[in-house]
This record gives structure tokens, C-alpha cells and sequence, in this order.
């Protein structure tokens, strides 16, 4: 069953989050390579989210042309990240004309430089992009190993053609607690169960259930019988 969300940035302004009433979140956390380019209103944001019950992840909008400059944005996303606990992916917002005019190669190079650099802090990471350059720009294996958020603001389904878990729809919605339009998005992956079950993106992880066996056992004619559990 398809959950429906939103995302927002500062361009939202100040928004009343007693007020919204979604499903989940995606909120901006900042661009570029500087810790500085934190999004203006990411902390409001986020609290708002947490004091509200909303479920939410993160994004992190790319304007990088090397791979080099990819690990310093992810280096910025997690300074501006750290110490938040997230139930949705960090997402990586590629959506520059001067990075596809690097081409298929060079872009997909850039996304896995940042996404291996998240991962290797314990981060679920996932990538956003609209459906024709995620046809056109990224190799197939980016497109199978990490989550992908895809937008594509058509009626029936996205023209994207492989799998996704969270579909940007529109860019016109609206929704009480936000001034102006705000993004909509609908998702069909449970990711808050399976983030904490998998302990990232600040959860712990959750230890596996042990399993418990009943036995009986005669020995000597006399009858035992007790439980066995997995170490």
C-alpha cells in the first residue's frame, strides 16, 4: 500500500508542521561541497518532523563534476546530518545540465563516489533524478543497488523504467501548514521498519529474534524436558 508524502526546502519558508498532516517527509539538508550551504531551514524542518510524529529522510542537492567533489558534498551532508535519526534514505539530488553533459560514465562515477562515502558512515543512501536522465545518465548498476526516488510529473506512473520506492508526482501541491506549493510524493516501500531493522541512518540495529526449540529426552528411565535457545 502506497504511503503519501512530501519534501521541502527553504524555499517552503516557515512552515507550521502542527498543522501538516502527511505520511512522511524528504526535507533538503543543503548543496554543494560547504558545510555552510546547509539548507536555511533544515533544523526547523527536522524538528518540526520529530515533534510531530512524521517520518522523514533527507536530501542533498549535487552540484558536483567529479568524483572528488562528490565525497566533499557527502563529507558536508553528514557534518549537517550528524546525530539526526532518519527513516527514509539520505537521497542525492542530480539534476544539473553541466553534470549530464559529462555523460552516462562520468555521472554515474560522481553518484557512486557520494553514495559509497554515506554508506561508509551507516547510511541508507538513495538517488533523486527525473525519469528520462535516470534512463539516459546512469549505469544499471546504480540503478539496482541504491534506493531511487524518481520524478516524473505525469497522471498514470513515472516513464522511468526501472524499480523505484518513492515517486515525486507533483511540484503544485498543496497541503495546510505550507505556504505556496509544496512537492508530493508517494512511496511503496516500508522503509522505516526496514531501517531500523537494518540500524542505519542513526538507528541501532535490531538484534535477530533467537530461535527456541522445546525438547524431551529419557535417559535412565527417567523423563526430561526443557528448551533449547540459540546462541
Amino acid at each position: 500500500m502506497a504511503t503519501n508524502g512530501i519534501d521541502v526546502s527553504e524555499w517552503q519558508g516557515l512552515v507550521d508542521w502542527q498543522k501538516v498532516k502527511t505520511d512522511f517527509c524528504i526535507i533538503r539538508a543543503g548543496y554543494g561541497r560547504l558545510v555552510t550551504q546547509k539548507d536555511k531551514y533544515f533544523d526547523e524542518n527536522y524538528n518540526g518532523c520529530r515533534n510531530n510524529n512524521i517520518p522523514c529522510g533527507a536530501y542533498w542537492f549535487s552540484y558536483a563534476v567529479t568524483p572528488e567533489e562528490a565525497v566533499l558534498e557527502a563529507q558536508a551532508c553528514l557534518e549537517v546530518i550528524k546525530g539526526k535519526k532518519f527513516e527514509y534514505p539520505i537521497y542525492y539530488d542530480v539534476e544539473q545540465s553541466g553534470q549530464f553533459e559529462l555523460g552516462k560514465e562520468a555521472v554515474s562515477a560522481i553518484i557512486k563516489a557520494f553514495m559509497d562515502t554515506m554508506e561508509n558512515s551507516g547510511y541508507w543512501v538513495g538517488l533523486y533524478m527525473s525519469s528520462y536522465y535516470l534512463n539516459n545518465y546512469v549505469t544499471d548498476d546504480i540503478k539496482v543497488r541504491y534506493a531511487i526516488w524518481v520524478a516524473d510529473y505525469v497522471p498514470e506512473a513515472p516513464a522511468y523504467d526501472g524499480t523505484y520506492g518513492i515517486w515525486q508526482k507533483s511540484a503544485t501541491g498543496t497541503l495546510e501548514g505550507i505556504s505556496g506549493n509544496v512537492d508530493l510524493d508517494e512511496c511503496y516501500v516500508d522503509y522505516p521498519a526496514d531501517m531500523k531493522r537494518a540500524g542505519l541512518n542513526g538507528y541501532p540495529k535490531t538484534p535477530p529474534d533467537k530461535k527456541t526449540v522445546s525438547i524431551t529426552a529419557t535417559i535412565d528411565g527417567v523423563n526430561y524436558s526443557g528448551e533449547l535457545t540459540e546462541l
